[in-house]
């Protein structure tokens, strides 16, 4: 997890501090927002891996910048916040939270938790969170693919079946197997439904550049050569 990206919106300086280097002393880069009016434009600069948000912030509060933030990414964002009870941690989960820890944390307890989400995120150990192939570029932090200086926004359908198929590039990948991977998250998928998705992902490659990026071998499954 070298060099990984981590966004801090927290106000409180000193604590700020703390937890960036907390993350250099990981290897990671950590970033302090410094505008609290333009959280948003500082995240798509920075485009972090993980996002730790308080939730009492100057003019607007975590909620609202988490919020805005899912309109962008599916980025992984911890709320850090000493407004610990019940209805705030709901309230984090409901604005796309995916985690929440309450101030005052330990540091040992926040990094492990840091750790397992980018983990259970990107799967990727510490290989950086892009794969590449024949010029593609399929982004694992904002489900996004590249080539030839176009971009595409994928569903998370798309992004997890072109994934699978980039990952196993040279081998036949069956449909039973693409669905199996869609169940293992929560994306439920059937024969017609897999059949649509492949229809818009080979779709959205072509207007990228991408014709015939996926190859389909009858009786056996899909292939990215």
């Amino acid at each position: 997890m070298e060099n990984t990206r981590i966004l801090i919106v927290e106000d409180d300086a000193a604590i700020a501090g703390a937890v960036s280097r907390l993350l250099k002393s990981w290897n990671m880069q950590p970033r302090c927002v410094r505008d609290f009016r333009a959280v948003t434009a500082e995240f798509t600069a920075f485009d972090p891996h993980l996002v730790l948000m308080d939730v009492t912030l100057p003019f607007f509060n975590g909620y609202h910048w988490c919020s805005e933030i899912r309109r962008l990414s599916s980025v992984p964002v911890i709320f850090v916040s000493s407004a610990a009870e019940n209805m705030n941690i709901v309230m984090a989960v409901d604005m796309g939270g995916d985690d929440f820890i309450a101030k005052p944390f330990d540091p040992m307890v926040l990094m492990a938790k840091i750790r397992a989400l980018l983990r259970r995120t990107y799967d990727l150990g510490d290989r950086v969170p892009v794969i590449e192939h024949r010029g593609a570029t399929l982004n694992l932090n904002d489900e996004t693919v590249q080539y030839d200086g176009q971009k595409a926004q994928l569903t998370r359908n798309e992004f997890r079946i072109l994934q699978t198929l980039m990952e196993s590039r040279g081998k036949v990948v069956s449909r039973e197997t693409l669905m199996t991977r869609l169940w293992e998250f929560d994306l439920y998928v059937e024969e017609n439904t897999l059949t649509v998705n492949m229809t818009r992902l080979r779709k959205k490659l072509a207007a990228i550049g991408l014709s015939d990026y996926i190859t389909t071998r009858v009786g056996q499954g899909y292939i990215i050569v």
